[in-house]
C-alpha cells in the first residue's frame, strides 16, 4: 500500500477536477496534464497518482453499479 495523502492534496484533486479538468485512470496522462499547472515536481506526481486511483475506482464503482 502507498502512503496516505495528506488533506491538502485531496482537496487540490477535488478542486481541479471540479473545474473540469478531464483526468484519466492513467498515471503517465494525468502527469502531463497537471505539467502546466503544478510547479512542484512532487505534488505533480503525488496529484497524478492521486487522481489516476480515484478515476480507476469511480470506473470500477460505475461498472458493478450498472451490473
Amino acid at each position: 500500500m502507498g502512503k496516505i495523502k495528506s488533506k491538502s492534496i485531496r482537496k487540490a484533486a477535488k478542486v481541479l477536477s471540479g473545474e473540469g479538468v478531464e483526468f484519466s485512470e492513467n498515471f503517465k496522462k494525468n502527469k502531463k496534464i497537471l505539467e502546466g499547472l503544478v510547479m512542484s515536481k512532487k505534488l505533480r506526481n503525488q496529484l497524478a497518482g492521486l487522481t489516476a486511483k480515484v478515476r480507476k475506482r469511480e470506473i470500477k464503482n460505475s461498472i458493478s453499479v450498472s451490473s
